[in-house]
């Protein structure tokens, strides 16, 4: 299948709206425009599909899995044209490719878990098993910085677990969603998986819909907060993956060269807008010019432009409102005294939403580059003198999705990962996610747990039989 055939099938017969390229301001296709009318439709169908789907053993619902990832990769550069034009990330480096790629992998991996039931107790005075069952409905809300492969975060699991699916797309990147879910239904029953493309009005009433089991989001903190109002008239269950703002603690005895591309692309990939991104790095005194100069030599290596054009691997933010906040927090920074080590004068006169890399050095902790999670391609780097310092400042903020310490001593690093109150703490890379290992946030970046054995748990209801 070619992209234009693939935008054949999503785009709707007439109308819809009109979803640009964030790099040049072209049309790239029409996006349906769902109403609550469609989502009550679609949300029956999934219903009236469950039981079916569930009755189905793991076994022959992973086969369903598999067969969704061979063919995601048989559509697989139609779907990276699609995600690199709409969401505005280059074909090459971890992007485009990357993300689809990912999506076949996270298929077949969730697909390849084992869940049998746990004995409890097994004695003479009885047994008990712990089983695993579907929840029903899964209502998906994703976002539009990594939509194919969070969008298969949220359905791989669900489904595993004999639930069915409604996904509701970032209003930002529906066609890249709407895209995937047609490969994913080419092989899958018919029934089990849905997207519906509409407003926020929508949105909301997957939320509060009493037929909806359970919701899966990724997104910021307070749309996240406002879902969670939303949800509790039905007691919904909820795996919330919010904001992250994430710090990287540089320990004294590392080797900026050796570190600096590592540490680059932990806070550059997606040109910035990824939650779980290094946002606000901490270096110590001993080393800090060393690091800041090393990673402004790998920065300029690293070419953004048009996502098909086949040299680049950083893009344009995917909207002006993004774009907007980026600009504004490096201007605060400059205003305030803070160096702008590179870029910080993005060329206006160009098309598409592009902002240079940006690396702002001798900043203060509480600014708001600092404070404010900027989810684009400006990174702060504050200077501090004491470890127990470093770790105060990386604990201020009431979020903690993921974070990282990078040393030469593992287990030093190892101490210090252990006093940071994160979700995830990575060694000597940020961001590293893995299908087999459980990934979720502490403090306001919400809770549940995604992946692996433990993330299909989160999937399912638990039930104890006690005989």
């Amino acid at each position: 299948m070619t992209f234009e055939d693939l935008l054949s099938v999503i785009e709707p017969a007439t109308g819809g709206r009109e979803m640009l390229d964030p790099a040049t301001g072209e049309v790239v296709g029409r996006a349906p425009q769902h109403t609550l009318e469609d989502l009550e439709s679609v949300v029956a169908a999934a219903k009236a599909a469950q039981p079916g789907w569930g009755a189905l053993s793991h076994a022959e619902r992973s086969a369903f899995l598999f067969k969704a990832a061979d063919a995601v990769e048989a559509n697989a550069e139609a779907l990276a044209v699609l995600l690199s034009r709409e969401q505005g990330k280059p074909l090459n480096g971890p992007n485009a490719r990357f993300e689809v790629g990912a999506c076949a992998a996270w298929l077949r991996a969730t697909a390849s878990f084992e869940l049998e039931p746990e004995i409890l107790v097994d004695d003479e005075g009885g047994r008990a098993e712990l089983h695993y069952r579907p929840l029903g409905v899964v209502g998906a809300i994703g976002p539009w910085n990594w939509p194919m492969m969070i969008g298969i975060w949220q359905i791989a699991p669900a489904l595993r677990m004999g639930n069915t699916v409604v996904v509701k797309p970032s209003s930002m990147t529906p066609l890249s969603v709407l895209g995937l879910v047609h490969v994913l239904n080419t092989v899958l029953p018919e029934g089990v998986l849905y997207a519906v493309s509409g407003d926020r009005t929508v949105g909301n009433r997957i939320v509060e819909h009493p037929d909806v089991a359970k919701i899966m989001f990724t997104g910021s903190t307070d749309a996240g907060k406002a879902i969670i109002r939303n949800s509790a008239d039905t007691v919904k269950r909820l795996t919330m993956e919010l904001g992250g703002n994430d710090a990287g603690i540089v320990l004294p005895d590392a080797d900026p060269k050796a570190i600096a591309e590592g540490l680059f692309w932990g806070a550059f990939i997606n040109t910035g807008q990824t939650c779980a991104a290094l946002k606000r790095l901490y270096v110590h005194e001993d080393i800090y010019e060393e690091t800041v100069t090393a990673l402004a030599e790998v920065a300029a290596a690293m070419p953004m432009g048009v996502g098909l054009d086949e040299n680049n691997v950083l893009g344009p933010l995917q909207n002006r409102a993004q774009y907007q906040i980026v600009a504004n927090l490096v201007d605060a920074a400059r205003d305030s005294g803070a160096r702008i080590v590179t870029g910080g004068n993005p060329d206006e006169s160009q098309p598409g939403f592009f902002y240079p890399t940006t690396l702002v050095a001798d900043v203060d902790n509480a600014n708001p580059l600092v404070a404010e999670e900027q989810f684009g391609p400006a990174l702060p780097i504050v200077k501090y003198s004491t470890i127990d310092e470093a770790i105060e400042m990386a604990n201020a903020l009431e979020v903690g999705l993921g974070a990282s310490v990078w040393s030469s001593n593992r287990d030093k690093a190892r101490e210090v990962a252990a006093r940071i109150e994160a979700g995830t703490v990575w060694i000597n890379k940020h961001g590293a996610v893995d299908p087999r290992v459980p990934f979720g946030g502490a403090k306001q970046s919400g809770y549940g747990l995604e992946f692996g054995v433990e993330g299909l748990k989160h999937l399912a209801q638990p039930q104890v039989i006690s005989y």
